[in-house]
């Protein structure tokens, strides 16, 4: 029997990770193609014709390459896969460059619980097992209106604590000007993890987390695209020529260590994102 690939994905970041069925939601100039058999993602979003996310046909196949997806339990690398709670050490698998990325979510398919127009929701039930020994849900709400997406993606614990961190991660195409000024940033180490303490933004090209609570928007082809989130961490990824990543998080990468935040029993956390778009570029 041939291996499932998005079984191999759990493994694997950089296994492909085939879209499956898309679903598109619909509302005025703006469309959205939901990919939930391939980690709960957006595999396009549409804005007045223009597409704006790099594809699962665009010539990057890895899972961890394409689209906008939602990062849970955690975002960003955990060092080594390996994190302290309560006294005890816990060790997760590896899957990319020796350290444990963005969370179980992106890599298994998700439950359409409902479906409309324009409007989606979805949920995922995290496991209890040496990926993640703690069990948990997780949802996430998808709204077109307008010239605006709303995401809302949450997870909750369930008779076990545990940590959380929330992201979302698009792949967007290359702007042509990324408007963007944090006030901090996490320093990363040789492994390319964030470290403490905090310090002032350096140039890029990045692929850092920072603190910021201004004005965040890509232009391109004379759209303006405008992002909000209930938080003031997002990771940058703009060092390759045919992407720039603005990823809203809610905690830095590696956070299990360097900010932990733990979940009671029953307990949610949860993050918003906005996309709005709007003509005329700058």
């Amino acid at each position: 029997m041939a291996a499932d690939p998005r079984h191999a994905a759990w493994d694997d970041a950089l296994a492909p990770m085939p879209a499956g069925p898309l679903h598109w939601l619909r509302a005025g100039r703006l469309e959205v193609a939901l990919a939930p058999e391939a980690g709960g993602r957006i595999a396009q979003i549409r804005h007045d014709g223009m597409d704006w996310l790099i594809g699962p046909d665009d010539g990057w196949p890895a899972t961890i390459a394409w689209g906008c997806y939602p990062m849970v339990p955690w975002a960003g690398r955990l060092r080594a896969g390996r994190f302290d709670l309560d006294g005890r050490t816990h060790a997760l698998p590896v899957n990319f460059g020796g350290h444990a990325i963005h969370g179980i979510g992106f890599s298994r398919p998700w439950r359409i619980d409902t479906l409309e127009t324009d409007h989606a929701t979805l949920s995922l039930g995290l496991p209890r097992d040496g990926y993640w020994p703690f069990g948990g849900t997780t949802t996430q709400s998808i709204r077109v209106a307008g010239d605006r997406l709303h995401l809302d993606l949450a997870v909750q614990a369930e008779e076990q604590a545990m940590p959380a961190v929330l992201g979302w991660h698009p792949w967007f195409r290359k702007p042509d000007r990324l408007i963007f000024a944090p006030t901090a940033m996490y320093p990363r180490d040789g492994e390319g993890i964030a470290t403490l303490p905090r310090v002032a933004p350096v140039p890029g090209p990045w692929d850092d987390c920072f603190v910021a609570e201004g004005e965040i928007a890509l232009a391109r082809d004379g759209q303006r695209l405008d992002l909000r989130a209930d938080t003031d961490h997002w990771v940058v990824y703009d060092a390759a020529a045919h992407t720039t990543c603005v990823e809203p998080q809610t905690g830095p990468p590696d956070a299990f260590s360097l900010a932990p935040r733990v979940l009671q029993p029953g307990q949610p956390h949860r993050l918003s994102f906005e996309l709005a778009w709007r003509t005329g570029g700058e």
